[in-house]
């Protein structure tokens, strides 16, 4: 081996090794106050894009989740008021059959007609306020119904159809005007109202299996998000133990490194002891 104080190889070496212990140490402490061994593109492109890709699906999903549970309320409302207009129509039924009980004095008959008209009203109350967040499903306004998000991209959708419940309509044939005076009057009015009853009981059985189908999804969404989040951190996420071991181990291999490179320099020192 050459002597000489122009070029120290040793030296070279120390530091290179030194450098490179440096360079771990940095990658390593930045693991460890991130919480992330890929916390950026140049940490692994490959992986980050992945991540990245599947951090936009599960900020979509959240999105999605909210859809479904505007809809899940909007479609509660809807429900709530559907069973109310049904027991009322039963009230309004139980008045009608006995307003045509032909033996029935007429101040009764007169006295349950009332009572009819205020469930009646009752009704059209009801339907003017089933509103959630601006949607009415049962009052007609509604064109289209609620349609939820059921996928990140948006391709995919639930739609809640319209049961328009209002006084008059297809579903509640009742007219908003019906009254009875007499008992032949009422006994109409009761088959109608039986055949409005069916109806509103088939609209409401269309409405639940709909809320049921928001609550299956957004649960599977739940979970399908839960998973892509899993997902993700399997992928960038530091093991903390393990870094906090390589933390311990770099910075002796650091402290050795600038030992070896401090003996590495005072080696062309040697070089005077020929000159003594």
């Amino acid at each position: 081996m050459t002597n000489s104080v122009n070029t120290n190889y040793g030296s070279m070496v120390a530091l290179q090794n030194l450098n490179k212990t440096n360079m771990q140490l940095q990658t390593t402490q930045n693991r460890i106050n991130t919480g992330l061994s890929v916390a950026n593109a140049k940490d692994n492109g490959g992986i980050y894009a992945i991540a990245q890709r599947m951090r936009a699906d599960v900020s979509a999903y959240g999105v999605v989740q909210d859809s479904l549970n505007r809809g899940i309320s909007t479609v509660d409302v809807t429900l709530a008021a559907g069973e109310a207009i049904s027991d009322l129509l039963i009230e309004m039924k139980e008045k009608a059959l006995a307003a045509g009980d032909t033996s029935l004095d007429s101040p009764s008959r007169v006295a349950l007609n009332e009572d009819f008209k205020a469930l009646r009203d009752q009704i059209a109350t009801i339907v003017e306020n089933a509103e959630f967040n601006g949607l009415n499903l049962i009052d007609g306004s509604a064109t289209n119904g609620f349609i939820a998000l059921a996928n990140s991209d948006g391709s995919k959708t639930i739609t809640v159809g319209t049961e328009n419940l209002s006084l008059s309509g297809t579903i509640v044939t009742i007219t908003s005007t019906a009254s009875f005076g007499t008992a032949s009057a009422a006994s109409d009015i009761a088959s109608q109202i039986a055949t409005s009853l069916e109806n509103v009981n088939s609209a409401l059985a269309r409405l639940g299996t709909k809320s049921k189908a928001l609550e299956i999804h957004q649960t599977f969404v739940t979970k399908l998000s839960d998973a892509l989040e899993s997902g993700i951190g399997n992928l960038v996420d530091a093991d903390m133990a393990k870094e906090s071991a390589k933390l311990q181990s770099l910075q002796v291999k650091q402290q050795l490194g600038i030992q070896a490179l401090s003996i590495a320099n005072s080696a062309p020192q040697s070089v005077l002891s020929f000159f003594r």
